[in-house]
């Protein structure tokens, strides 16, 4: 019989971001526990406790994990986008994505909502992080600092917006479903029109 490999303590917390991720995205924020992710994983729910400390500590790691891979693409993004080799619009999808069908929007507000507003620093800080080294990679967004921030700004409260309302919303007003993703689109083309 074989002996399985016991995983470092960061490849166990990975492991159990992930499987909350999957919840996250399934059954919506309010399954995040750790009850329900120690299950997934097959752990204990002990073993979840020290990791995490709490639910809301779960909660506040998702959200820095899920943000982190969200900056990490539109980084990458950005440069494929200065390159030529993406459009505006498949970077607003993305932006509009991680809120929505990732489920970044519903987390976001269920920690609002749960009284867990700490747990939102680390979404603040990676985008924080983001746009500076945006700026800092590219001296034409050096000159345009405050516009980057703006439009991020605008960009991150849209799809926000949008991933809690957009669908009623939009049928309410007799609009397409994709407008406020139209809306992103055009903001992206202004901004790299600006930097030209």
């Amino acid at each position: 019989m074989t002996k399985a490999k016991r995983l470092s303590p960061q490849e166990s917390r990975e492991i159990a971001l992930e499987a909350a991720k999957t919840l996250l995205i399934e059954m919506g924020p309010q399954a995040v526990t750790l009850k329900a992710v120690s299950t997934r994983i097959g752990k204990t729910h002990a073993n979840l406790l020290h990791h995490f400390g709490s639910a809301s500590g779960l909660q506040k790691e998702l959200a820095a994990y899920l943000c982190g891979s969200i900056c990490d693409n539109i980084s990458i993004a950005v440069t494929k986008m200065r390159a030529g080799k993406l459009a505006e619009r498949d970077l607003a999808d993305m932006i509009f994505d991680a809120f929505d069908r990732d489920g970044a929007g519903a987390l976001a507000s269920w920690m609002l909502l749960t009284g867990n507003e700490d747990a939102l620093n680390p979404i603040v800080q990676v985008i924080h992080d983001l746009v500076e080294q945006i700026i800092q990679d590219n001296n034409e967004y050096q000159e345009n600092d405050m516009l980057i921030r703006k439009d991020t700004l605008q960009l991150v409260l849209l799809s926000m917006g949008d991933a809690l309302l957009g669908r009623p919303l939009a049928a309410s007003l007799g609009l397409p479903r994709d407008t406020a993703r139209k809306i992103a689109e055009s903001i992206l083309e202004q901004k790299f029109e600006d930097i030209k």
